[in-house]
Parts: structure tokens; sequence; C-alpha cells
């Protein structure tokens, strides 16, 4: 099926498609929505829904489903459409079979790379004609229309069922082979089969030289831990295409894999720069700089963080203890104590911003030289933090601002409490590094390293130990005992690892012995656990494949994930 090459044979392709489509105009001026309707009402668009506000936006999202969506890049109250379109992909409300255009009067280089980065469908420059919008939004609406099913496998996390889907596309007469080959090249890296993604990049880029293929060619080669060559495709991709963002990031996580933590740094900020509205990477060049001891890089980033979203639906507790906690390294206690007062006037009323609050209270009164004081918020703190947890909501608090009540515990004199919070921290990410390593700098800073060093060190020999038991007993032939062992490690310590073997270990049992509902329920909560740390994790997509798999062997129905690794919908899928 080849792709019509003129406007008028792709309408005629698309047929009556266009009067079932579902449009949401998304502008400030009732004007200029009503220019947009008419446009579209001439395509033959049949519902088409207005928005003028990101309320507006949310709540329409949150009851029906859209084909089309178009979106001034200004919106209200200095907001923008990358805001928007971040906010929506990060809680998952777009679902990519949705044709998502921006339009804009903004030339300004930063503006429109900023735009391109988050990857929209495509942006229109104001001012553009009627046929300009049918032209681009005729050739994005087939293009969906043609990956359908595999942006539906993609959307459940199904990725062995899109990977087969991938390949009947790839062998259509289509105008979208190299958009299928990129798919399938990460599918493959996904699931951690990186070789043969290498071979498809390879592909690729023995017939074009397209920036996507180098970039995946690294992911691959990264995965198969050719660090050195990973690093190396990553800056000659800078070097050549300084403008493909998505490069930047890559090759700072993996200089930072490799040690090279101010080179990380570097290469981040420069992505900064080039497109500065991007508030996940301010983040992440926080985080870098703060690891990095260049504080005040830190501060600055974590500011324009918690400036950008202020007033959005991403806006985090975490936002403001982040950018509190390096001023108070910093020695800018007074600064630290006017967040940690807007943080708790920001989100009065709310259980988590108050504990967070009280934490950073404690933090400030110690620096302030008040013991007192900072031993009454903790003790506040810590009583809240029961209180979450007794409402199950204590995973609501992030280990950071978890490992800022240790802290808090430390310098206050609780060594008791700070040491089972720290604990707990440890065990449950005991194979990352970047946690591991703060755990032990709350100790440094209080003067107790050495006491911080021999609880890494306990930890990581009960983390064995717990794991042997569980392999052992599957070696010795005892399935059901092993389950059962990889249960309670995952029960005591719900960390990747355990997670994931727990729910191994579950599903092979039922593929064996037959379906147990009430076993394959906790199977799936190990599973849900483990995509809520790390969704794309090749381990976590393996074990996710496996229940899919053994479901339906046994002909029962499973409920799709979201791309947040939650399940999806209501109802019985037992």
């Amino acid at each position: 099926m080849k792709i019509p090459d003129t406007t008028a044979n792709l309408q005629q392709t698309l047929g009556k498609e266009m009067s079932s489509k579902r449009a949401l105009l998304i502008d400030r001026y009732p004007n200029a929505r009503t220019s947009l309707r008419m446009m579209l009402s001439a395509m033959g668009v049949g519902l088409i829904d207005n928005a003028g506000t990101s309320a507006d936006v949310f709540r329409q999202l949150r009851a029906h489903r859209f084909d089309i969506i178009l979106s001034d890049y200004l919106l209200e109250d200095e907001r923008d459409s990358q805001q928007l379109l971040e906010e929506l992909r990060e809680q998952h409300l777009l679902p990519r079979s949705t044709v998502f255009i921006v339009i804009t009067s903004e030339r300004a280089y930063h503006n429109v790379v900023s735009v391109a980065e988050l990857a929209p469908d495509d942006y229109l420059i104001k001012p553009f004609t009627a046929h300009e919008l049918n032209v681009r939004l005729a050739r994005a609406l087939y293009k969906k229309r043609f990956f359908a099913k595999l942006y539906e496998h993609l959307d459940n996390g199904a990725y062995v069922e899109a990977l087969v889907t991938c390949e009947r596309l790839i062998r259509q007469d289509s105008g979208f082979r190299f958009d299928a080959l990129r798919f399938k090249g990460e599918i493959l890296n996904t699931l951690g089969s990186h070789a043969e993604a290498q071979r498809v990049y390879q592909q690729v880029l023995a017939q074009r030289a397209v920036p996507w293929a180098r970039m995946g060619l690294a992911m691959a080669l990264r995965g198969q831990q050719q660090m050195s060559e990973a690093e190396a495709f990553g800056q000659s991709l800078i070097d050549d295409f300084p403008e493909f963002i998505a490069a930047y990031d890559f090759l700072a996580e993996v200089q930072e894999e490799v040690g090279k933590l101010p080179e990380a740094q570097e290469v981040l900020q420069r992505a900064a720069m080039i497109s500065p509205n991007n508030s996940t990477r301010q983040r992440m060049v926080g985080d870098v700089a703060a690891r990095n001891q260049d504080l005040q890089a830190a501060e600055r980033a974590y500011g324009k963080v918690l400036q950008r979203r202020r007033n959005s639906s991403l806006r985090d507790i975490d936002d403001y203890t982040n950018l509190s906690r390096v001023m108070l390294d910093r020695g800018h206690t007074t600064a630290a104590r006017l967040v940690t007062e807007e943080l708790r006037r920001d989100w009065r009323g709310n259980q988590q911003g108050e504990f967070a609050a009280l934490v950073m209270e404690s933090l400030c009164a110690n620096k302030e030289g008040e013991p007192a004081k900072a031993k009454r918020a903790v003790e506040k703190a810590l009583i809240l933090h029961e209180a979450l947890k007794d409402e199950g909501r204590s995973a609501a608090v992030s280990e950071k601002l978890a490992l800022d009540l240790a802290h808090a515990c430390l310098v206050t004199g609780d060594e008791e409490n700070a040491r089972e919070i720290a604990r707990r921290i440890a065990a449950e990410n005991h194979e990352n590094r970047i946690m591991i390593a703060q755990v032990q700098s709350i100790y440094a800073k209080t003067g107790k390293a050495a006491d911080g060093q021999a609880l890494l060190a306990q930890v990581g020999r009960e983390i064995v130990e717990l794991n042997n038991r569980g392999v052992l007993a599957a070696r010795r032939g005892d399935v059901e005992g092993s389950v059962k062992l990889l249960m309670e490690a995952a029960e005591r310590v719900p960390n990747l690892q355990f997670l994931v073997n727990a729910t191994k270990a579950i599903f092979t049992l039922l593929e064996r012995k037959g379906w147990d509902p009430v076993l394959a329920r906790r199977g799936i909560r190990f599973l849900q656990l483990a995509q809520a740390r790390e969704m794309r994790n090749p381990k976590v997509v393996s074990a996710r494949e496996l229940y899919q798999r053994v479901a339906r062997k046994y002909g029962v129905a499973t409920v799709p994930f979201s791309a947040s690794g939650t399940l999806r919908g209501k109802g019985s899928f037992l």
C-alpha cells in the first residue's frame, strides 16, 4: 500500500473516516478557534471541540479520545504548547494514534527547536492557508492509520506483538518503510536484543545517513556494554547534527555511567541552552550538577524547573525540595527557608506537601543553629510519615525526600530512624549507584561516613543471601519453593531485581501447573511495582511478555498496561 501522492488522493483514501474523526482546537482566542473550525469542517471532520485554557484541555482529554489536536503555541498565563505536550505525555493522556500539531507565529530559534524536540506530528508557522493545513493534516492522519495496530501494541506495552506488526509493515510497499525500521530498532533495543537492533540500524545507515539511526546504533552499542564506542557515536552525532537534542541526553548518560560527571554536566548544559524550555532536562542538569558538587549550576537549574512547573499539572514537591536542599548545601539558609515557605503555601492542605515542608524546615533550623526547633520539626515529620504509610500513600514520598528525612534524623541525633529509612532505600535501590552514593552522602555530611559504609555493606550481604535462597531452590528443581522464597524476598525488599524475579517465577510456575487467579494477582502486583520503577528496562519488559504469554495460553484476558506501568481500565481480568 503506497502512500497517495496528492492531498486529494489522501482524502479519497481516508474517505468517510474523516466524518468520524474528533478534533480538539486549543487557542486563547475564540476567533482563531472559529477559523480553524471552518478549515476542519471543510475537510469533512465531523466532531470538533474547543479549549481556551489548559484546564479545558485536560477536562476534554479525560472525557474523550481525540484523533486530532491543533494547539496554538502560546497558551494562557504565559504557558505554551511545549509545556502542554510535556504534561500530556507524562500523564499518559495522549495516545500515539492522536495527531498533535502545534501552530505558532514563533520564529525564534530556541522556541522552534523546543517545539520540534518534543516531536509533535507537525508544526505550522502562521500565517498559513487552509490548503497547507489540509496537506499536513491529511498526511499525518494517513500515517497514523498505517501504524494504527503498532501504536496500539506500543501503548499497551506489548512489545513482542509490536515487533511482529513491524515486520509485517516493513514488507508492505509503502512510503513508511524507514519509519517501520525505526520502530523495529527501538523495540529491539527495548527488548534487550541489542545485537539485532544494531543490524537494523546498520541496514538503514547503508542506505540513508539519518541521525536517528546513528542514535539507535549508539544505544545498541551501549546495551552491549561497548561504552567507549557508544560515547564516540554520541559525540560524533552531536558534532554532525548539533540540533539533534536527544543525542546530548544519551551522551550525558553514557558519560555519567563511565564516571565522567563533569563532561556529562557540560553536555546537558549545552542541550539546555539550545532548548531552554524543557523542564525535564533542566532537572537532569540540576541532578548531575549536584552530584558533581557544582552547587551554583544546580541551584540555577532547579530554580528554572520550579519557575517553569510552578503553575502546571507537572508541579512536583521535589521541585521545591531539590532547590531548597542545594541552597542549604551552599549555605543560603534564608533562601532555602523562603522556598520551604513557598512549598507549604503552594501545597496547603496536602499531607505530602506538609511532610516535605517539615523535613526541610528541620534541616533549615539545624543550619541556623536551632537544634530544638530542628528536633520538633523532624518529630512532626516522622509522625506524618507514619500516617502516610498507614494510609498506603508512602509511595508518594520520593526517595530523595525520604533521604532528606533520614538526614534530618541524623543531624538531630535520631540515628535509629535514620538507619531504618536509609537501609530501606539502599535495599530497594542496591543496583542504583546514584542512590547508593546519596545514602553514603547523608552519612558523610554528618561526620558518620564509616557508619554509612557499614550499613551499605550489611544491606549488600542481605540482598545476596535473599537472592541466593530462591535461586538455589530453583536449581534443586523445587519450583514452588523457589516461588515462595522469591515472593518473600520481593515483599521484604521490593527492589527491581526481586520484583522481576518473583514475577517471572510466578508465571513460569503457572505456565507449568495451570492458572491460579490468586497467585496471578500477586505476580501482576509485583510486575506493576517493577514497572513503576523502570517501565522500559529489558528485564521488566521480559517479565511483562511472560505474563501476557501465559495468560493467552489459558485464555485469560489481560488488561493492557499504560506507559506508566500501571494497569489500565477496570473490571476483572483473572
